[in-house]
């Protein structure tokens, strides 16, 4: 759901806040100076965290999979006039993009949904100007252990897959179909060596990390999502 014209206008007095995952605000800290940053949403469409980035200060391009995600930016711009650069694509392809283009990228909760993260990683480095900022949130794959029958709604916590989980060959060719007919999402559940190991291989360097729950019952014995905070370093020889 798009966030509201109060929220905008909050935003522009100063006042804001955005989540990476579903509950804890991320620190204003993580962002550096946000005024006038280049800024890209990756993969975080929505009229969400993009339109308050931007009412904050920042110069936004909101880049997404979805043309209805992209719909909801769109509208908060135009309903508050903001300028969001909107641009629709694969979050694993940047090509589009010159390198060290950004200052910023905001990726929220969202390579759950695809086969491989590394490539993410890696476009993220290298779109990126030296001392850029990758903030990141995904789900703890510990998660995906579980029958996705009993991880919502049930106390009941069945181990039932190995990781790395990926929904096209760790379900029943049925529970696969079934998924498709009622049009879920398919999903991922990359192990911490893709989403963490992943950014440290891809060059960055790790200076923040949280964990943060949600409504599932696996979040009486652990927190269920994590962000992260990872900064492109300056060449060598720089200060």
């Amino acid at each position: 759901m798009p966030v509201d014209s109060a929220a905008i206008a909050a935003a522009r007095r100063g006042e804001w806040s955005v989540v990476l995952t579903p509950r804890r605000p991320v620190s204003r800290e993580w962002f550096g100076k946000l005024a006038g940053a280049r800024v890209l949403a990756l993969a975080s469409g929505g009229g969400q965290q993009g339109p308050i980035l931007a009412a904050a200060g920042a110069s936004v391009t909101v880049l997404d999979n979805s043309p209805a995600q992209l719909a909801q930016d769109r509208l908060v711009a135009e309903r508050d006039g903001l300028t969001l650069a909107l641009e629709l694509g694969e979050m694993t392809n940047l090509s589009r993009f010159g390198d060290e283009t950004f200052d910023v990228i905001f990726h929220p909760c969202a390579n759950g949904y695809i086969p491989e993260v590394r490539p993410v990683w890696r476009e993220c480095f290298r779109v990126l100007r030296h001392g850029g900022r990758l903030l990141a949130g995904f789900t703890q794959p510990v998660v995906f252990l579980f029958d996705p029958e009993k991880r919502g709604g049930s106390d009941e916590l069945v181990v039932h897959y190995k990781l790395p989980y990926a929904d096209p060959t760790s379900l029943s060719s049925a529970e696969l179909q079934k998924r498709i007919a009622d049009g879920d999402a398919l999903e991922f559940g990359h192990t911490l060596t893709d989403q963490i190991g992943g950014q440290l291989e891809a060059g960055f360097v790790l200076h923040g990390f949280f964990e943060d729950t949600s409504d599932s019952p696996l979040d009486r014995y652990i927190n269920t999502y994590a962000a992260t905070l990872a900064i492109k370093p300056q060449p060598t020889g720089t200060t």
